[in-house]
């Protein structure tokens, strides 16, 4: 996601690094190159134009700050400057007054609707919220059917009377059964078509005018760029909507939808698609989502992430066992499974600040390297993952598990070692006593070294390190990888 706008604004940055401060001559190249990085994005035209016209006059005006580099003022006044574009904060769902409220679902085929309404479904549930969700596309073949089996899958009802039914009363009918049973919210997954007709647009008022929604949300394919934003607001003028939910976004690498859908529809992102599971939806951050196109990370949505899926005295307990040297291999375990119930590892490592420069190669290679560890770990023992100290004193129970899990001893041996030294860096910062770099060596395996050992910061080219550390490199000769070494 955002990957070529990125790379791109990194071009701009070079322009202003060396400069004492920032002047109308020496940002002309810097503003050329965001202008070439926006529409080489896709964002619209007018957009971009607006866009560079804003930070050109907001640049040239900005006071110069005792500290701060003229390319990372610059870096400050983009960023800011795109979260106005983006609408500068989140938007979330009306409720209604009197319970369900409804939320009207719209967009065209091809788009993600039918499994943005159970995404949106699930989102809710885990507010604590009950849905009901109702199927009223009765032309697509196997719609009805997706939804239910969504329906089964996330543990929401779904009301539908099939194939033969009218739309506007199955909607109608829909919104009876969640009064009577006492539901929160209703979400209605409409028909669409290939493209926009006046079919599809009566339909849609038709069915908007029988329930009377407190939200209609366009579902919107992020990858069809700046069509986005033309299409929300063509939508908007037909049918009257409140805000947009556009999916695909992580299958997008230039992300000029995220830009160009509030600034030319006048709609609010409200949630965004990141991945093909049901879990993938979130609610849309301008300022979150302008720190990933600038490759600052999202750990504000990380940590949410890991609070939905950790329980805070499992966190609690994890922490002292960590700190007290006795984190095993079960707890390693269960810790992988939890960043794989989060999503993609290359989304969650694309979340952490500086790790935007990571190629898709290294993360597939991170990946693998934790498929493998779990493998080792799952041909030990109970014993042996409870007591890592068995492993180190016993050559052969090592080859047992390289040969039960298809890898070296060699490599069960790299493991061991590295989580022992890992467990004792752990020990000490629990006694308060930081480590010297030498002993970052155990951590540096456990959690991809090799990638994110000098990790570059925002608006800074990728850093290679001290010469200092290149000779140590040297005389090491070429380091091992360790186990979550990207």
């Amino acid at each position: 996601m955002f990957e070529a706008l990125s790379e791109r604004l990194e071009d701009a940055w070079k322009k202003v690094r060396g400069q004492d401060k920032i002047s109308s001559a020496n940002i002309q190249d810097a503003l050329k190159e965001v202008r070439r990085a926006l529409l080489e994005a896709d964002v619209n035209y007018q957009v971009v134009k607006d866009f560079i016209a804003e930070v050109e006059a907001k640049a040239q005006g900005a006071e110069v700050i005792t500290g701060v580099r003229p390319d990372q003022q610059f870096v400050k006044i983009v960023n800011d400057e795109m979260v106005r574009v983006m609408g500068e904060t989140n938007v979330p769902l009306a409720q209604a007054d009197t319970p369900p409220t409804i939320v009207l679902m719209a967009g065209l085929q091809g788009t993600g609707k039918t499994t943005a309404t159970a995404k949106l479904a699930l989102h809710l549930h885990k507010q604590n919220q009950s849905c009901l969700m109702v199927a009223t596309d009765v032309y697509r073949p196997a719609a009805i059917d997706q939804l239910v089996t969504l329906g089964e899958q996330i543990e929401v009802p779904v009301f539908e009377q099939g194939t033969d039914a009218n739309p506007v009363e199955v909607a109608r009918q829909g919104i009876e059964k969640a009064k009577e049973t006492g539901v929160d919210t209703v979400i209605i997954d409409t028909a669409g078509r290939l493209q926009i007709n006046q079919e599809m647009m009566t339909e849609l008022t038709g069915i908007k005018t029988a329930v009377s929604p407190d939200e209609t949300l366009l579902v919107v394919d992020a990858m069809t760029g700046q069509e986005a934003a033309d299409l929300t607001r063509t939508f908007h003028e037909q049918v009257g909507i409140s805000g947009a939910i556009l999916t695909k976004l992580d299958g997008d690498s230039r992300g000029g939808a995220a830009l160009s859908v509030r600034q030319i529809s006048g709609q609010p992102i409200k949630f965004v698609g990141m991945g093909e599971k049901v879990e993938a939806l979130q609610p849309f951050y301008p300022e979150r989502m302008a720190s990933r196109i600038l490759g600052m990370g999202d750990v504000l949505s990380l940590v949410e992430k890991a609070q939905e899926e950790m329980d805070m005295s499992d966190a609690e307990e994890m922490q002292s066992k960590m700190m007290e040297a006795r984190f095993d291999f079960d707890d390693f375990l269960k810790q992988m499974r939890m960043l794989k119930r989060m999503g993609s590892f290359g989304g969650l490592m694309k979340m952490i600040p500086g790790m935007n420069k990571l190629s898709g190669s290294d993360l597939e290679k991170g990946e693998g390297q934790l498929q493998r560890t779990e493998a080792m770990i799952n041909s030990m023992t109970t014993q042996e993952r409870k007591e890592p100290e068995l492993l180190a004193k016993s050559p052969s129970r090592r080859r047992r598990i390289g040969k039960g899990s298809g890898y070296k001893d060699s490599d069960v041996k790299k493991l061991v070692g590295d989580f022992t030294k890992m467990r004792s860096l752990m020990q000490q910062m629990g006694q308060g006593n930081m480590p010297s770099m030498p002993g970052m060596d155990g951590m540096e395996g456990m959690l991809g070294g090799g990638a994110g050992g000098n990790m570059p910061q925002p608006g800074q080219p990728g850093l290679q390190g001290s010469p200092g550390n290149a000779k140590k490199k040297k005389k090491k000769g070429k380091k091992k990888k360790g186990f979550g070494d990207l």
